[in-house]
């Protein structure tokens, strides 16, 4: 459903009074299956936002090629419109109308009869549970109430494939799993979507294969158990007083049995590890020989974000 290769965009920058360019996506490949949520994950500024709209048609690429639901991304742009909806991070609604005159505007838009537009729109409001707010203004709802009004436009005309960026950046917990119950819908209903998201835990709960991308270049891709399973071994993580860290952190992390380290912000240490069983015992016999104190010590199973640091060298949690 959606095919790219070699993917590229760039921007013209001024910095220290030249004009410098700086490469945003670095050649993307990507190969998304029809109905299926992909998920594009990664840090702010990695080329997320970028790649997502390109592959709208809201801004044409340096190079590469891509084909969207079997449509030219470059030479037939108007059917890969049609083809498509899409979600911005920051929404489309307006404060001083309702969501059903929106979803109205918007099926007209598409080139619908007043009769079929305001069926259409009569039931987005009913899948996306709106239909109690829908003659209210869009100023009067709630972050997690406009954001299914922002997404339900977006699939009013019933596209092939749905792009949506950071659809639940904002979003309290409640409404975060309610968006991803309507997301899930959405796939089985039929339709590709395709989500950007720098939430470990919606790449992991919500998507079928997810892309990491990292300073505009894709570094792992697979499903989430799949990406798990490349990192083998454990992760165990060790707290010390903080005023010991940085000693602590020399003193492991060139020993044999790490074969990943990181010394976190909050003075947490990572180490990916082959087997926790055997390496807890010398991690806490290292320690005690140099005269570090061991507040806690803990075994974990591997995560996207490990995912993230074998790739990158650098937690996405802490970018």
């Amino acid at each position: 459903m959606i095919k790219t290769k070699g993917l590229k965009k760039s921007y013209k920058t001024r910095h220290k009074r030249q004009t410098v360019s700086v490469d945003a996506v670095k050649g993307i490949d990507l190969d998304v299956a029809e109905g299926e949520i992909f998920g594009f994950l990664g840090p702010n500024g990695a080329g997320k936002t970028t790649t997502l709209r390109m592959l709208a048609t809201l801004i044409p690429p340096d190079d590469g090629e891509a084909t969207i639901a079997g449509h030219n991304l470059r030479s037939d742009q108007g059917a890969v419109r049609r083809s498509i909806g899409f979600v911005a991070q920051g929404g489309g609604t307006s404060d001083d109308v309702t969501a059903r005159e929106e979803l109205i505007l918007q099926a007209r838009m598409y080139g619908l009869g007043k009769v079929e537009a305001t069926q259409r729109a009569a039931e987005a409001l009913d899948a996306f549970d709106l239909t109690e707010y829908a003659d209210r203004k869009c100023k009067t709802y709630s972050g997690g109430q406009r954001r299914r009004v922002d997404i339900a436009l977006g699939v009013i005309h019933k596209p092939q494939v749905l792009f949506l960026d950071e659809p639940t950046t904002g979003l309290d917990p409640q409404s975060r799993a309610h968006m991803w119950d309507e997301i899930r819908r959405l796939r089985a209903d039929g339709m590709t979507v395709f989500i950007t998201t720098h939430y470990l835990d919606e790449a992991d709960a919500l998507c079928d294969r997810i892309a990491i991308i990292d300073h505009g270049e894709i570094v792992a891709e697979g499903t989430p158990d799949a990406l798990k399973r490349e990192i083998s071994g454990d992760v165990v993580t060790v707290g010390v007083p903080p005023e010991l860290a940085d000693k602590a952190a020399e003193t492991l992390r060139d020993q044999p049995f790490a074969r990943g380290f990181e010394l976190r912000e909050d003075g947490e240490l990572r180490l990916n590890v082959d087997a926790g069983d055997t390496a807890i015992p010398q991690i806490m016999r290292i320690l005690e020989a140099a005269g570090i104190a061991l507040s806690t010590i803990e075994l974990h199973r591997p995560t996207l974000d490990d995912v993230f640091l074998t790739k990158t060298g650098r937690s996405l949690r802490e970018s």
